[in-house]
């Protein structure tokens, strides 16, 4: 239970950072200058390219192994950084990639109507986004999203192979001490599961919200 819980901290931070980067990189594609939408290009192929355990690895040990180098320079001690801060940090960037697509393409199917007629209204940018862009681009991005809140509830498991202690790693542990595999293994599947099945319920009343005042698809028959 100790694991699930490291799991679930690592699945939601994940996300949630996932999310503003997302949100920045889907924003800078549509809306950014060449050179910008270049370097987000380049950052969404690379991650979604390169198998996310390779990355785990990459980010993991390089990039803390870079910060301390970096410290090292600039005259301070190095540091121990936390595992659960590099677990959250190496699968938001990864999480951060594939949502900039999901929300770009929400964004790029909002009806033209509905942001021209704000623009003919004069609202400034920041109320155009409150009000038309977030509200109008949630229906068509929940269900990206909620497949990628999903999936990272399972990367945590990649990241026993870097020693953080989370649920695939637990078990793992308790298996191989009492030798009862089938036992623990079989318990931390139906702990995936149950955590799937939560997650399921919570999104769909997200999403419902989200499409209140819309007509349903039976309705659209």
């Amino acid at each position: 239970m100790v694991g699930l819980l490291h799991s679930i901290e690592i699945a939601i931070g994940a996300t949630c950072l996932g999310l503003l980067i997302g949100t920045g990189g889907a924003f800078g594609k549509l809306y950014g200058g060449p050179v910008t939408r270049d370097l987000l290009a380049v950052y969404t192929t690379v991650v979604r390219a390169v198998p996310e355990l390779v990355l785990i690895l990459l980010l993991y040990y390089a990039g803390t192994d870079l910060i301390n180098q970096l410290l090292t320079a600039m005259g301070y001690q190095r540091v121990d950084i936390s595992g659960l801060a590099a677990g959250i940090f190496v699968l938001g960037v990864v999480q951060g990639a594939y949502s900039t697509e999901v929300i770009r393409g929400a964004i790029l199917s909002i009806p033209q109507g509905q942001i021209e007629a704000a623009r003919a209204y004069g609202m400034p940018p920041l109320l155009m986004l409150r009000r038309i862009t977030v509200p109008a681009m949630l229906p068509f991005a929940i269900p990206g999203l909620a497949n990628l809140w999903l999936i990272a509830t399972k990367d945590t498991a990649l990241l026993a192979v870097v020693g953080f202690f989370e649920l695939t790693l637990a078990t793992r542990q308790a298996a191989g001490v009492t030798k009862a595999y089938l036992l623990f293994f079989v318990a931390a599947g139906a702990l995936y599961l149950g955590l799937t099945l939560f997650s399921n319920l919570i999104i769909g009343r997200v999403e419902a919200w989200s499409r209140r005042g819309m007509p349903s698809v039976k309705e659209a028959r």
